[in-house]
């Protein structure tokens, strides 16, 4: 359900009122009912809600309500305004929703944004939701080791941050050759399982303007981040680069790669929300199951005033349901 006072409750009231214009797959809302009740009220919509007591029980009532496993909140929540006491309720329908996709009864999960800032005052210790997710691959999937990679998609771009929530300064210190190896290969692999393309080809960023002209601006692009393409390219993987960042966005260069892979976040995010802000899908890669999430935050501001678009929401939904057939397929 994401942060029950931001536009999650809304957006999915919203795509399952719009499942079969949109085709959508059965799903289940891991959330509060009676919250998604209120919601439903505020916003004007008839979508009914029905409580199930587990995820096996959804797809039926899927037709006629919307499903739900009941994950209540400690305190009644108001759209626009986040509460710390609900924390633990957020938290917990991922908890839930990863722990059923580990038993097998789910076989994807879509999160609905949720307030780091108001995670952390309940003294949640992971910097989002990637790294989160990843904890929690480790503890349902133990003696595997995991690399959480988030990876932003649409019809127009798929773009992977090797660096994410850290300061802009910290950056340079962070790109090393095994970043750049672990990166590549986890999305090398998800492009080839989840995505379907046979023979994936990626493209990589530079760190400097004009990825670092020859060296003259900045040397990580020919000390570190060159070398460790030449070594990626020699093992088979068709990667190119450093390129400079701002020549790659563009129709064409896009048409030459199936993912690019940015230095930092906002190199990453810039473009891909510029392309596709309404319907982009955020993907975590390097995981045993399935993840993802609308490409956009809780927007507390406009929260249950009938505004929120459910766009990225729906296309999450059916990137985890396509992702998740191919899964089941291979393994089939």
């Amino acid at each position: 359900m994401g942060d029950p006072a931001g536009i999650g409750p809304e957006i999915i009231l919203k795509a399952w009122a719009a499942r079969a214009d949109d085709a959508l797959a059965p799903f289940v809302v891991y959330g509060d009912p009676t919250m998604l009740r209120e919601r439903a009220r505020l916003i004007g919509s008839d979508v009914k809600v029905a409580e199930v007591a587990a995820a096996n029980d959804a797809k039926q009532a899927f037709r006629d309500a919307l499903p739900v496993i009941a994950v209540l909140l400690a305190a009644q929540s108001e759209a626009g305004k986040p509460d710390v006491k609900n924390a633990a309720a957020t938290i917990a329908s991922i908890e839930r929703a990863v722990s059923d996709t580990a038993n097998g009864m789910i076989r994807a999960v879509v999160t609905a944004p949720i307030s780091k800032g108001v995670l952390y005052q309940a003294g949640f210790d992971h910097p989002g939701h990637t790294e989160f997710l990843g904890a929690l691959a480790d503890r349902h999937w133990p003696g595997r080791q995991h690399l959480p990679v988030m990876m932003l998609a649409s019809d127009f771009l798929r773009v992977v941050p090797l660096t994410i929530h850290v300061a802009l300064e910290n950056v340079p210190g962070l790109i090393t050759r095994q970043r750049i190896f672990e990166t590549v290969h986890v999305t090398h692999e998800a492009l080839r399982r989840d995505f379907g393309i046979a023979a994936p080809r990626i493209a990589v960023c530079g760190l400097n303007p004009h990825a670092g002209e020859g060296g003259t601006i900045g040397r990580e692009d020919a000390t570190i981040i060159a070398p460790a393409i030449r070594e990626l390219r020699a093992e088979g993987i068709s990667v190119t680069g450093p390129h400079s960042a701002d020549t790659l966005f563009h129709a064409e260069a896009r048409k030459t790669y199936d993912a690019a892979i940015a230095m930092y976040h906002d190199q990453a995010l810039i473009p891909i929300k510029t392309l596709s802000f309404d319907d982009g899908v955020n993907v975590t890669l390097g995981l045993p199951f399935v993840r993802t999430s609308p490409d956009h935050g809780t927007a507390f501001d406009i929260a249950s005033q009938g505004r929120a678009r459910a766009t990225s929401l729906i296309a999450a939904l059916k990137m985890a349901d396509a992702m998740s057939a191919r899964r089941m397929a291979v393994r089939a």
